[in-house]
């Protein structure tokens, strides 16, 4: 049987309680290296997933929606409803990177943003942490953009054939910053009136963009159909859809007496 030796032991234990200190200081900088590799590697995941999922709401518009309204209407007007989905994809680009971005998302009254922001000033790789921790602010104005892409461009559909591309570019472009750009602010902007998540005074859940996208778009659509009335000629004369074989239920209407 061993006997304890504690002449032998003491001087074990002291080596030992000076040596932890060390170890602990030539570890925290691995520690830390180790915890700033897992941040850079959760930040660009998430950043590759936003940028997928903003070219997926992108297709969306072109050629998703152009398609779609493309084979609604007759074949002389195929082009150039395609084309008003195309257009509001750079014009809305255009008029988003001015002032549209900052009038939606800076900070200002819970109307509207103010010009922070304009020419995209201030938007940086650096994460907003009103609107996201991880994301670059930069990623967060592009996903967006998709959106504001959209929204227009599902107007359209309500005037297909009855308006001129100039008047309808010249439309939507205001109908973006007078409409789209405040309803944005107040619902998803920071310090919007109706934000649920930064301080809005009336709380509104959105869910998918129901209520900036769709509620805006609809209820504009059905304005600008009831003004402009119906088409010349209409229901007098068949008017077939381009596309006939996804539009069966037109034809059935058209052909009836």
């Amino acid at each position: 049987m061993r006997r304890f030796c504690p002449t032998l032991t003491l001087p074990f234990f002291l080596l030992t309680l000076c040596c932890v200190p060390a170890l602990a200081q030539s570890a925290d900088p691995q520690i830390a290296k180790l915890q700033q590799q897992v941040t850079l590697a959760q930040t660009s995941a998430d950043n590759g997933w936003m940028l997928v999922s903003a070219a997926l709401v992108l297709m969306m518009t072109g050629p998703g929606l152009a398609l779609f309204y493309g084979g609604l209407v007759r074949r002389k007007n195929v082009l150039g409803t395609m084309m008003q989905s195309f257009a509001m994809m750079a014009i809305v680009t255009v008029i988003w990177a001015l002032f549209s971005y900052s009038l939606a998302f800076s900070a200002g009254n819970p109307f509207i943003g103010g010009l922070h922001n304009a020419f995209l000033r201030g938007v940086s790789l650096t994460p907003d942490p009103d609107y996201s921790a991880i994301i670059p602010l930069q990623t967060y104005m592009i996903y967006q953009l998709m959106f504001a892409i959209i929204t227009p461009a599902l107007i359209t559909g309500a005037f297909a054939e009855r308006m001129k591309f100039s008047a309808m570019a010249l439309f939507l472009t205001l109908w973006s910053i007078c409409v789209y750009s405040p309803m944005a602010h107040m619902v998803w902007g920071k310090g919007g009136l109706l934000n649920a998540s930064l301080g809005g005074r009336f709380p509104t859940l959105d869910f998918a963009g129901g209520t900036v996208v769709h509620i805006t778009s609809g209820v504009s659509a059905l304005v600008c159909a009831l003004y402009l009335g119906k088409r010349i000629g209409y229901p007098r004369e068949a008017m077939m859809p381009h596309r006939r074989g996804a539009n069966s239920f037109v034809l059935i209407e058209a052909d009836s007496p």
